[in-house]
């Protein structure tokens, strides 16, 4: 009887052994091929969150790249499941839908549709899943994310006035969602003022005095990226003003009888700026306020 006994431990005991290899076999099988001194890449991801996934090993990896079943038999000559490139990129569609299997709420619900979805992106386009410190989830590394293609951002944020993004007080990602928005240019709020206002909120209103313009878009006179002219202006005043209100009661050159350029006028007038006077240029609760001077 104790014989037998021992030898059922015995054969137990060499079945966990086995079970316990087997599982230490699959648990390497991205591992085997990926090694340190090859793609270290591959095991970077161990130090972040996405390294967790399945219980971490190649099920992490199977959790985003699919279970690749031809790439584990044939190694490198044949792409796994799910590739994010640069060898066998997969269509951006499904390399996108990977990640949505898990990033589907919050900020990307809206990402069917996007600006960044309808010109071919991916999630992989701006975020890198295998790096402890993803650039594009912090402030700082996330606005050289966005200005690698937005060039010409990037150059508007250099003129002598414009939003302190370089500064590092204000960041792209503030205004915008690069998952997608519910207005234009993908901006956090519906409209442009709304998105704004966020910020200037002495702006919103609602004022005795409105200064329509204001009211109804705040590019019209403001580039919101950079300007040479202060306050971010589009034009530089009394030139931005006079595009909309004629310049015949307060001339910027002289008139003459005829409504020419040439006679005589209020030398005080000549070359001023609009808002010298008119100082609540953005509306005004002031009960003489009705031109927007108080």
């Amino acid at each position: 009887m104790a014989g037998l006994r021992l030898k059922a431990l015995f054969i137990l005991g060499c079945s966990l052994l086995a079970t316990g290899q087997l599982w230490a076999q699959d648990e390497a099988g991205c591992l085997d091929c990926h090694s340190k001194g090859a793609d270290s890449a591959a095991h970077s991801i161990n130090s972040t969150i996405h390294g967790s996934l399945n219980g971490g090993g190649s099920a992490a990896c199977t959790a985003c790249h699919g279970a690749s079943k031809e790439h584990d038999r044939r190694g490198k000559k044949a792409q796994p499941d799910i590739s994010f490139g640069p060898k066998w990129p997969s269509d951006p569609e499904v390399r996108s839908a990977s990640c949505q299997g898990c990033h589907e709420n919050g900020d990307q619900l809206l990402w069917t549709g996007s600006n960044h979805q309808q010109e071919n992106l991916s999630c992989d386009s701006c975020h890198n899943s295998h790096q402890p410190r993803d650039l594009a989830l912090n402030k700082a590394g996330s606005d050289a994310v966005c200005l690698d293609c937005h060039t010409r951002v990037r150059s508007e944020l250099h003129l002598p006035s414009r939003h302190p993004i370089a500064e590092g007080k204000t960041a792209c990602t503030d205004c915008h969602n690069p998952h997608g928005g519910a207005g234009h240019a993908d901006l956090r709020e519906v409209t442009l003022n709304d998105n704004c206002f966020s910020c200037h909120q002495d702006k919103r209103g609602p004022f005795l005095w409105e200064h329509e313009p204001v009211a109804e878009d705040c590019a019209l006179c403001h580039k919101p990226h950079g300007s040479v002219n202060n306050d971010l202006l589009t034009t530089r005043g009394p030139a931005l003003c006079q595009q909309c209100h004629a310049a015949a009661s307060h001339p910027s050159q002289p008139y003459g009888s005829q409504g020419l350029p040439g006679g005589g006028s209020n030398q005080n007038l000549l070359g001023k700026n609009c808002l010298n006077c008119h100082s609540q240029i953005h509306g005004s609760n002031h009960p003489s306020g009705a031109r927007l001077t108080r």
